[in-house]
This record gives structure tokens, C-alpha cells and sequence, in this order.
């Protein structure tokens, strides 16, 4: 065991922000327009982020989750309907159909890749699936061939949860060209980020519209007269958010081509660890933005996990545990959820359930940092593991 202190490493701070966002903030505070219906720095962004994506229609909205909920109730997902989710993924991939009433449907994911298996989705599917949600973990994108080919075979649409993907592409193909709907996070960790917000790829210009009028609580755009047309919420972006992501926008491409260059150089090294496992690549993936740098230590365990991350965390590596399967947390279970049990979806969700003990990330500025300091993180892993 080594008994020295272990080196403190250091790198790029997140968020990153410069004079841009600076006058970009002061730009709209200037304007006095601070609402989306009356300004255009939220129209000005869902136009720059759709032809970034290769889509037709963006939607700005509150977060995240919103994004999800909003187009899974376009979506006709509501009580009755079921919604089939990878198991292993963050809850509020879940929770979005939850609310709404929908059941959800956890499958397991591909061992590789972390991303859902389409067989595990094909044997899922009922006369009451609404939704297919493939997640694409980290940056990696689920098996998008496969999943296109089965939801045309069974008529079920695709939601990507694109909320690690932003700029990331399928055989040379934005995610706003694959034909389905994708819903993307500005959370503060996010690849772009505004302390919080979300946005909506459509490819059809009837879906915008109604999706439109139910995060805006039903309300047409030029409408005075309180003609609500549709249930909805309020899931309107305000226009600070959006100037900030028009920045976070400019800069996101060249982030990710230093995340890809150093992404193959760690994944090398980490794998020379003993019992490390990087996760694996699909090359159809052609741009992957790297939203996360995760691995396996197969067999680890939740308790010395969880002393690793603080082993790493204390050596300056911003570390995290991996997701726990969305089945094996109390909110899965408050509302909506399916008639089975814990236990039945562990046996039918293995990949999950070893992922859920031990799998490891690390948030996507260490992969911001030099090349020099690849080989230091993986010296790092190395380290705290033989520590713990």
C-alpha cells in the first residue's frame, strides 16, 4: 500500500464561461425582454441548436425532466400506457412517464456500451407500449440501427434521452436526423449548461406545435384572450437561459474534440489497471460527446466503490458511482409502477444489476484536461484501488 500522500491533480473548472456568457447575460438584461414570448434569444437558440442537431423544430424548456415529460405526453403516454426504459440510467428517465401515469417498463442494457439492449426491448413490448426510450450513456448512443428497425416493425416510437449526447452522431447523422424525437438537459454538469434547462428535438411540425402549447400551459403564442387549448404546464425557458446556451452552443464542438482525443487514450489505460473495465465503443457512433468517462470494476461491491470514489475524489479526480437501477430506488416504486417485484427485475436485469455495484464515472473535465494527464488519471485508479 502506498503510504505517501497522493498527488492532487487539477483540471479544467466546470462550467466554463468567459466574456461571452458575460455579454450575453448583460445583452438580454440590457434588452429589458426577459420572457421568451416577448423576446428572441429563446427562439434565437432553438433555431441554432435545431441546425446543429440536423433537426427541423427545437423547443427550449425548463429541464431536463420537463423535456421528457413534455413529448412523452404528446406522446399519448399517459395512464394505461407503458413507456420501456433502460434500467440502468438516471430516474428521471423513469419519472417523466411516472407522472404522467404511465407504467414503466425496465429492460437490461447492452454490457459494452451501458446503453439498453434492443433484444430486452423487443421482448418488452405489449399492445399498451406507448415509448421506446433508448438512453445514450455517456455520450455513447444506443444501437440506433436496431431500434429504428423495431420501432418500424411495431409502430411504438423512439424518445432518445439525449441528455449526455449533445452534438453526438449515428453513422455521420445528427440526433435530429434520425427521425424520432430527442430530448436533451442543460443541467449544471450538463456538456452545455445553464444551471438548469432543457430542450426538444421534433421532426414533425405537428408535434412542435403541441408541444408548444403544453409547456406553455395550453396557450397559443399570439393568443390575448386566454384560449387554452390544451392541458399542459408552464415548461417555458426564460431568456437569460437561453443567451447563456447560445454561448455554451458556440463552444461545444471544440470541447468535444478534445474529449474525443482523450477519451481512447484513458479507456487504454485505465484498461492496463488490473480488474478495470472501460466502457466500450460502438464505431457507428461516429461523434461521441463524452459526457462521462466510465468503467467497471467488476466483483467490487457497493461499500469499497463508494471508498474509491472518495479515494479518487481526495486525489482531485471528480468521481461518481454509477447509476442505481432505477428499480432498486423508493421512487421508482411511489406511483405508476409495474406489478412485479424487485427481485423479478434483478434476475431479468444482470447487466443492471452489476453496473449498479460497480460502475464508476468521471465527469467529462477530466477528459478536458492535457494528455499529459491521461496517464496520471489512470495512475490515479490504479492507486486508490490498491489503497481501498
Amino acid at each position: 500500500m502506498h503510504l505517501k500522500a497522493p498527488q492532487k491533480l487539477e483540471f479544467p473548472a466546470w462550467p466554463q464561461f468567459d466574456s461571452t456568457e458575460r455579454e450575453a447575460l448583460l445583452r438580454t438584461l440590457d434588452s429589458g425582454r426577459w420572457w421568451r414570448i416577448t423576446g428572441d434569444e429563446v427562439v434565437s437558440f432553438e433555431r441554432e441548436f435545431a441546425q446543429a442537431h440536423g433537426a427541423r423544430h427545437a423547443l427550449a424548456v425548463t429541464t431536463g425532466t420537463h423535456a421528457l415529460e413534455l413529448v412523452l405526453e404528446v406522446m399519448g403516454a399517459g395512464p394505461g400506457a407503458e413507456v420501456i426504459v433502460p434500467a440502468f440510467t438516471f430516474i428521471s428517465s423513469s419519472q417523466a412517464a411516472q407522472r404522467l401515469g404511465a407504467v414503466v417498463v425496465p429492460v437490461d442494457v447492452d454490457p459494452d456500451t451501458y446503453c439498453v439492449d434492443p433484444a430486452a426491448v423487443r421482448a418488452a413490448i405489449t399492445e399498451r407500449t406507448r415509448a421506446i426510450m433508448p438512453v445514450h450513456m455517456a455520450g455513447q448512443l444506443a444501437d440506433m440501427d436496431a431500434l429504428r428497425a423495431l420501432s418500424a416493425e411495431t409502430g411504438v416510437p423512439l424518445l432518445q434521452d439525449a441528455a449526455h449526447a449533445h452534438g453526438a452522431r449515428w453513422r455521420g447523422e445528427p440526433l435530429g436526423a434520425l427521425g424520432s424525437i430527442a430530448a436533451f438537459s442543460f443541467q449544471n454538469g450538463k456538456l452545455m449548461t445553464a444551471g438548469e434547462g432543457g430542450a426538444v428535438l421534433l421532426p414533425d411540425g405537428d408535434q412542435h406545435e403541441e408541444a408548444f402549447l403544453r409547456h406553455a400551459c395550453g396557450r397559443p403564442l399570439a393568443d390575448r384572450a386566454y384560449h387554452h387549448r390544451t392541458a399542459g404546464s408552464n415548461f417555458r425557458m426564460n431568456e437569460f437561459s437561453a443567451a447563456l446556451l447560445r454561448a455554451q452552443l458556440g463552444r461545444l464542438q471544440q470541447q468535444t474534440d478534445v474529449r474525443e482525443r482523450h477519451w481512447p487514450v484513458l479507456a487504454r489505460l485505465l484498461a492496463e489497471a488490473p480488474g478495470v473495465v472501460p466502457q466500450g465503443t460502438d464505431p457507428r457512433c461516429d461523434r461521441n460527446p463524452h459526457y462521462m468517462a466510465m468503467f467497471q470494476v467488476p466483483g467490487i461491491g457497493e461499500e469499497r466503490r463508494a471508498r474509491l470514489v472518495d479515494a479518487l475524489v481526495e486525489r482531485g479526480v471528480p468521481a461518481f458511482a454509477g447509476f442505481r437501477a432505477i428499480y432498486r430506488t423508493a421512487a421508482f416504486w411511489e406511483r405508476s409502477a409495474p406489478d412485479t417485484t424487485v427481485d423479478a427485475l434483478a434476475r431479468a436485469c444482470p447487466v443492471t444489476e452489476a453496473l449498479s455495484s460497480d460502475c464508476v464515472w468521471l465527469h467529462h473535465r477530466v477528459l478536458l484536461g492535457t494528455e499529459e494527464q491521461m496517464p496520471l488519471v489512470a495512475e490515479a485508479v490504479a492507486d486508490a484501488l490498491e489503497e481501498v
